[in-house]
């Protein structure tokens, strides 16, 4: 994972966080990639894997919480869709 790619996607607001947001924004088919923390619950990994899997979404699951969240200078963060395809490019 390019942490560079995304801090900037996020910062360009090319980004939703969280597991609700990201099932919302997939469902409208408007993301590119999925990164999903590998310390999140059982509960949130099924629906994303699932939700990924019937979009046809790519998935990146290899990088902890601390991982994702410090590279967009937040706290905690488990879920994150990307929504442009060139941040999603550079990301993988």
């Amino acid at each position: 994972m390019n942490k560079g790619a995304l801090g900037l996607a996020y910062a360009a607001r090319k980004v939703v966080i969280g597991q609700e947001e990201v099932v919302k924004a997939l469902q409208k088919k408007q993301l590119h990639l999925v990164l999903l923390a590998t310390d999140a619950s059982d509960n949130t990994t099924k629906k994303i894997k699932d939700k990924t899997n019937t979009y046809q979404i790519q998935l990146i699951h290899t990088h902890t919480s601390l991982d994702i969240s410090s590279a967009i200078g937040k706290k905690n963060i488990k879920v994150i869709g990307i929504k442009d395809k060139g941040f999603s490019m550079m990301i993988k």
